[in-house]
């Protein structure tokens, strides 16, 4: 996987490149990051990235000359092709499942937005996709490319280091993950469950399912709309005194 991350501020992105997670996949060339600085593509002396709107109004527009010159520098003519991505307020909310879904691509061009955005000639004419990480207002796109990148990597074989990490993540089955426990066994008077010294698997797996369960209700009841459970797993529920269905309302049993 291929990630060129388009911004007029390299050195945000290139923190990203030193530590954790991200490093390693580098090291380990299971992904490639191009940093492609949008001013070394300005038309003038001066480098500019950005001017006023046509038709007045507050704030500079990102220009479109540069923005498509950096897109064509950036694109390596991957086999299986490329997706344009810009960071905006306007695009669609991003999620596990679109994570997912960019996994697939070969290269990721991410188009750092700024300012009031960009000229609508540029979107047209060169975004595949427009991606928003929330509704809430940051002061560029560096900040969420750099946790797009993050969130597809992780689902590429091979970065992290359990490979059933990204497949128990909170969001993979529309749950939040269970409480999570380590030493000391006793904390301040607060025990960690029996059932995780047990040594019996398939009971903590059930108790973590259980919880699981149990903390999406409290905490993102929203996200069991979505949420599909397996009879047995239905039957584990009730056993518990949880009754899904009425949550459920889009899932039914999984096959």
């Amino acid at each position: 996987m291929i990630f060129s991350v388009i911004t007029i501020f390299p050195s945000l992105i290139e923190a990203c490149m030193e530590e954790g997670i991200i490093s390693r996949a580098l090291r380990e060339r299971k992904i490639e990051l191009d940093i492609v600085n949008l001013r070394d593509y300005a038309y003038d002396r001066h480098r500019t990235t950005d001017d006023r709107p046509f038709g007045g109004g507050e704030g500079m527009v990102m220009c479109a000359e540069p923005l498509s010159l950096a897109v064509k520098a950036a694109d390596r003519g991957a086999p299986d092709g490329r997706r344009v991505i810009l960071l905006s307020p306007q695009g669609r909310p991003f999620t596990q499942r679109i994570a997912e879904e960019l996994c697939s691509e070969s290269q990721l061009i991410l188009v750092c937005g700024r300012y009031e955005g960009v000229d609508e000639r540029f979107r047209q004419g060169y975004v595949d996709d427009e991606l928003s990480v929330g509704d809430f207002i940051v002061s560029g796109g560096e900040l969420p490319a750099l946790m797009i990148v993050d969130a597809v990597s992780r689902l590429i074989p091979g970065v992290l280091g359990c490979r059933d990490s990204a497949i128990k993540d909170t969001f993979s089955r529309n749950l939040l993950k269970h409480p999570q426990f380590t030493r000391p066994r006793i904390f301040e008077g607060s025990a960690v469950p029996d059932v995780l010294f047990s040594g019996n698997h398939r009971r903590i797996e059930e108790h973590r399912f259980v919880e699981s369960v149990r903390r999406t209700l409290m905490r993102r009841p929203d996200l069991l709309e979505k949420a599909t459970f397996s009879r047995d797993e239905k039957r584990l529920l009730k056993k518990h005194g949880i009754m899904m269905e009425q949550f459920c309302k889009g899932g039914g049993d999984q096959t």
